[in-house]
């Protein structure tokens, strides 16, 4: 049968009108996390030292050239090229590229395990800078009350996950379109009263600050806070797609520098002297009638900056689960929108990482000294990532991708050492994010060892015995459909487990037998499947082919493939039992699953077994197949196999036991057990 599609094809999102609804949609979900940086950015370079022109010129130049470099050429313009039919983020680059070499693993798990971790990160810090803003108003408030009003608003924000974002969703794009003029306008005003505070767009303050200024180097660190969400950026692009990112892009980094450079304008009235605690410049720079309605506003922008992330993480690990680098979880669809997920386990297991990283640090500026440094890992990783696809994809000349690589890497180096005084801060954060990847890469190696250990034969040798047992009434009938899950994909090829398991381990008689085949595509949503007939009438093989970003919920796929052939005259799929038939109901299904254990039949070295225990220690945590697949509300049953590495060698010297030679069988069944007593063996 020739390959058929399950569902429409995914339309070319870059082929889309730029629409003002789009652009909307774009400022929502895209610069949530980059457009409430300067809530703490400027606060953070400056922090307590004494304000000087080269400190602060320096620091703003640093910043906008920062966003330039990082986030306007190497993420709008250059990355944003490297779509997966429609889809970014570093599992799609890594998609594209994974040809080109096994080693890409490390950098594609590296970045997507930075990411994931800076996620406990990214709602503390930013809620908390918002509300720390009320301490303008009132001194006298304490850091506790601040605590506990973020906790109540990032549990909230979590426990609302289940839910979905559908309602709320649609109020994001006009908050944060009115954040980005709240913020430009003010900006605005502030430059007016010191328009000297242009020249800082010179990049000559920013190598002088770098250069001269006293330790300026390590203030790097701070610096690159600016552009930290320039890596959600390009995992989001499926949802808006190009045009709109690039042409928001120039409104958003436009009210981003024009604040920047206003918050600037405002610290130079303090020459000399080192900011109070709590002067954030952000805030300082509005009226203090307006000071309250900012802080409601940047509450609220720092709440849609944390639900992009949370979004971002939970489509980040079901891409993890279809490549088969994260444990089998379970994955929910709390609304009909496509692409919306829920992960009840990584929204815990986020929300646990917050409430601590939101105790341990109490304050913003706290969590800065803690923040960037995976940032900066996973960007230097998906540099990695992009080199080779600007060479093996886009076949670009190998100097001019030196070249471009050669800038990016110094930038990111400089950043990544300037950030590696952040270590001793975040020790809890950084084992968080290494188990994470250590879980990837178990994922990873316990895959290829399976799959390398996965033997199949021919099926044609088994046609006369699966025909016959079909059709032998003296083996009660085990289903009327009974269906496999196989990773066989040669055509005509089965597991040797499963022929054994519906021959020999317990003869399975069914009216038909169907043998599925899940693969994953680097296109992230295609559903494309075909069919071989094995055994005309008996036996047959569905190879669905999905996109990693698409959920293999079987049970639907398969009976939707059922009714197709149906439809189409190929199939009766009429229950074979008279009183059924006689209804015009159809046929029952049951579904096998084989269970792979590590068999104690095994010599492993050290290393082996603790890959191999810690791979199945991690599985046995994870949700099982048959939840996987969408099959828990189905009749399934599951066989366990043992997985044999390297066998153990047979034992030479066994011998017959004297015993039993010289008293026969009958006497030797009895044994002496300690002193004068004696058990059946």
């Amino acid at each position: 049968m020739s390959i058929a599609t399950l569902l429409p094809t995914e339309d070319d999102i870059h082929r889309r009108r730029i629409t003002v609804a789009g652009l909307l949609v774009t400022l929502g979900i895209i610069f949530g996390d980059i457009g409430t940086s300067p809530l703490y950015v400027l606060q953070t370079i400056v922090g307590d030292r004494p304000v000087s022109e080269l400190l602060v010129y320096g620091g703003v130049s640093a910043v906008f050239w920062t966003l330039t470099l990082q986030t306007t050429i190497k993420y709008i313009m250059l990355t944003l090229e490297a779509d997966n039919h429609g889809e970014g983020g570093i599992f799609s680059l890594f998609s594209l590229v994974k040809s080109r070499g096994r080693w890409l693993l490390f950098p594609a798990i590296i970045g997507a395990g930075t990411l994931l971790a800076d996620g406990i990160i990214t709602p503390p810090i930013s809620v908390t800078s918002a509300i720390e803003g009320l301490k303008i108003l009132y001194p006298a408030l304490n850091q506790e009350t601040i605590v506990i009003v973020v906790l109540v608003i990032i549990s909230l924000l979590f426990g609302f996950q289940q839910f979905g974002t559908k309602v709320v969703g649609a109020s994001f794009g006009p908050i944060m379109l009115v954040w980005f003029s709240t913020i430009g306008t003010l900006g605005l005003i502030q430059i007016a009263h010191h328009p000297g505070v242009l020249a800082a767009l010179n990049p000559v303050y920013a190598i002088r600050l770098l250069t001269e200024y006293p330790k300026g180097f390590w203030l790097l660190g701070a610096v690159f806070l600016c552009t930290t969400g320039a890596e959600a950026l390009y995992s989001d692009l499926g949802h808006c797609g190009r045009k709109n990112i690039r042409t928001s892009w120039v409104f958003v980094k436009t009210a981003l520098v024009v604040n920047y450079l206003g918050q600037a304008a405002w610290t130079m009235g303090h020459l000399g002297h080192a900011l109070a605690g709590n002067q954030n410049p952000f805030f300082m720079i509005a009226p203090k009638w307006g000071l309250v309605p900012l802080i409601i506003l940047a509450t609220m922008a720092t709440i849609i900056a944390s639900q992009a992330l949370i979004s971002g993480s939970y489509t980040l690990i079901s891409e993890a689960v279809s490549l088969r680098f994260w444990p089998k979880v379970r994955v929910l669809f709390p609304t009909n929108e496509r692409g919306q997920i829920y992960v009840p386990s990584i929204n815990w297991l986020l929300w646990f990482g917050c409430v601590c990283v939101q105790l341990h640090f109490q304050t913003s500026e706290a969590m800065t000294a803690a923040y960037g440094f995976s940032i900066t890992v996973a960007m230097l990783m998906t540099s990695l990532l992009l080199s080779q696809y600007l060479r093996g994809v886009k076949h670009w000349a190998v100097p001019v991708v030196v070249g471009i690589m050669l800038v990016f890497f110094t930038v990111e180096t400089s950043f990544l050492i300037a950030n590696i005084t952040k270590l001793l801060n975040r020790l809890g954060i950084l084992v968080f994010e290494w188990g994470l990847i250590f879980m990837m890469y178990l994922g990873y190696k316990g895959r290829e060892i399976k799959n390398r250990l996965l033997k199949t034969v021919p099926v044609a040798g088994s046609v006369p015995t699966l025909q016959e047992l079909s059709d032998d009434g003296s083996v009660p009938r085990y289903a009327s459909n009974l269906v496999y899950l196989t990773h066989s994909k040669t055509p005509g090829e089965l597991e040797t487990e499963i022929l054994y398991s519906i021959m020999r381990k317990q003869p399975k008689r069914a009216d038909r037998y169907w043998f599925v085949n899940m693969s994953i595509l680097t296109d992230p949503y295609s559903t494309r499947y075909d069919v071989e007939e094995l055994v005309p009438g008996v036996a047959y093989k569905i190879n669905f082919r999905l996109g990693f970003r698409v959920q293999p919920r079987l049970n639907l796929l398969f009976r939707r493939v059922l009714e197709e052939m149906a439809q189409r005259g190929e199939l009766d799929i009429t229950s074979r039992y008279d009183s059924l038939a006689r209804h015009h109901l159809p046929g029952d299904f049951r579904f096998v699953v084989l269970e792979k254990v590590l068999s104690y039949d095994n010599e492993l070295t050290w290393q082996e077994r603790f890959f191999m225990n810690g791979y199945f220690f991690i599985n046995r945590v994870a949700i099982s197949d048959q939840q996987l697949f969408g099959l828990d509300t189905s009749d399934v049953a599951v066989e366990k196999v043992p997985l044999t590495i390297k066998p153990a060698a047979a034992t030479r010297d066994l011998q017959r036991d004297p015993l039993e030679q010289a008293q026969g069988p009958a006497e030797a069944e009895m044994v002496t057990v300690g002193v004068g007593a004696a058990q059946p063996v």
